[in-house]
């Protein structure tokens, strides 16, 4: 079972599913209220946060909630 409060910070090296194939990225900011991003309205809070990610691949930007995000080893 994930982490519910799993600890991510900007930089951080993480991976994640993406229509089935596995996505290498970092977060680039922690959402924790209702906002738009990566095109669409995030409903965030302080208490189920979530978080902005940049694909290495193809530069685009996504959200996803801490669970689906899994954090690299020797990442910063």
């Amino acid at each position: 079972m994930a982490k519910k409060n799993k600890k991510l910070n900007k930089g951080d090296d993480v991976t994640w599913q993406s229509h089935g194939k596995e996505v290498e990225g970092s977060v680039t900011r922690k959402i924790d209220e209702r906002t738009e991003a990566a095109g669409r309205t995030v409903d965030a809070s302080d208490d189920e946060p979530q978080y902005e990610v940049r694909s290495d691949r193809t530069g685009k930007n996504a959200v996803h909630k801490p669970e689906s995000l899994h954090k690299e080893k020797g990442g910063s």
